[in-house]
């Protein structure tokens, strides 16, 4: 039985789990925590998805990623901002200042 039958996941479900699964700050335990899917189906459910050369490439960039997996990350929530990045105020991006 496939995973998407298994968790009876509609077509917009199974493109949301694929989406979170691709993007790196979202981890394992956020998709279980929405869709009930533990890391080691979320990997089963990408494999029967995907074509196998797009799934061995996810599968190398998430594997160890410590952003997937929230033991392993090193800050609680939000998101990173690098310290280089510009800052908006009103309607304008002020200039960065050396």
């Amino acid at each position: 039985m496939k995973i998407a039958e298994k968790f009876n996941l509609s077509e917009r479900q199974i493109d949301r789990v694929i989406a979170m699964a691709w993007e790196d700050r979202t981890t394992f335990e956020a998709i279980e925590y929405q869709f009930g899917l533990t890391e080691k189906d979320v990997i089963k459910f990408m494999q029967e998805q995907m074509h196998p050369r797009n799934w061995k490439k996810w599968r190398a960039r998430v594997q160890g990623r410590k952003t997937k997996h929230q033991k392993l990350r090193n800050f609680e929530s939000g998101r990173f901002k690098s310290s280089q990045q510009r800052q908006i105020t009103g309607n304008r991006i002020s200039k960065k200042k050396y």
